[in-house]
């Protein structure tokens, strides 16, 4: 990540914003389940699997439209040109986020959980570098390992602000989560309306040319 300047940084941690938004919302809804956090469904899988079987199901189906997701965005990114791939993938996630809160509206919230998860599947694909990944948006624990390294380098001169973006990272979805609990408290799944309304947001400021990826 410190491979990006300080306005992908801010770019990111707006994403992880989302992401924590979203995240917030499918675990109130769906009762302790993640739509961004696949780490924490895969634990919920294996303990369902020994005291819940009903419940591994669900995490196995979420499991693989989050997949699903972000095997989407990279095949959309990889058929994109460099400099167009991060707001085209923002803007799939915004559609995907817009089609859940219309799904949500029609009582279907089985399927409008479904969205999420792919929509979350995608933007992890937003930073790729030579078809890999560079920026996890939805996962915090390599995350915060990268802090913690990083902070044993602050002594050193050249390495003194690497810590700085995966605070931002990690800070920005925390906060994101913390407003979409608020908004699922207000509105309910109809809050997914403002994540896919600050997605389309974030999809216009990607296509700055200062946002341009090489």
């Amino acid at each position: 990540m410190t491979r990006y300047q300080r306005h992908h940084w801010l770019l990111a941690a707006t994403l992880a914003g989302l992401a924590g938004f979203v995240d917030a919302i499918g675990f109130l809804e769906t009762g302790g389940f993640f739509t961004a956090f696949m780490s924490g469904n895969s634990t919920r899988m294996a303990v369902g699997a020994v005291h819940d079987a009903s419940a591994a199901g669900i995490a196995v189906a979420m499991i693989a439209t989050f997949v699903t997701g972000v095997t989407l965005g990279a095949v959309l990114g990889n058929h994109c040109e460099a400099r167009t791939r991060l707001p085209v993938t923002v803007l799939l996630v915004a559609t995907l986020l817009a089609l859940a809160a219309g799904l949500a509206m029609a009582r279907l919230q089985v399927a409008a959980i479904g969205c999420t998860l792919l929509a979350m599947g995608a933007e992890n694909t937003a930073f790729q570098r030579e078809g890999q990944v560079s920026i996890g948006l939805t996962y915090m624990t390599g995350t915060l390992v990268k802090l913690g390294q990083a902070l044993a380098r602050v002594h050193q001169r050249g390495h003194r602000g690497e810590w700085l973006p995966y605070l931002l990272l990690w800070a920005g979805l925390v906060t994101g989560a913390l407003l979409g609990a608020l908004a699922f408290q207000a509105w309910g799944l109809s809050a997914l309306w403002v994540s896919a309304g600050l997605g389309l947001a974030l999809a216009g400021i990607a296509t700055l040319p200062q946002f341009a990826m090489e």
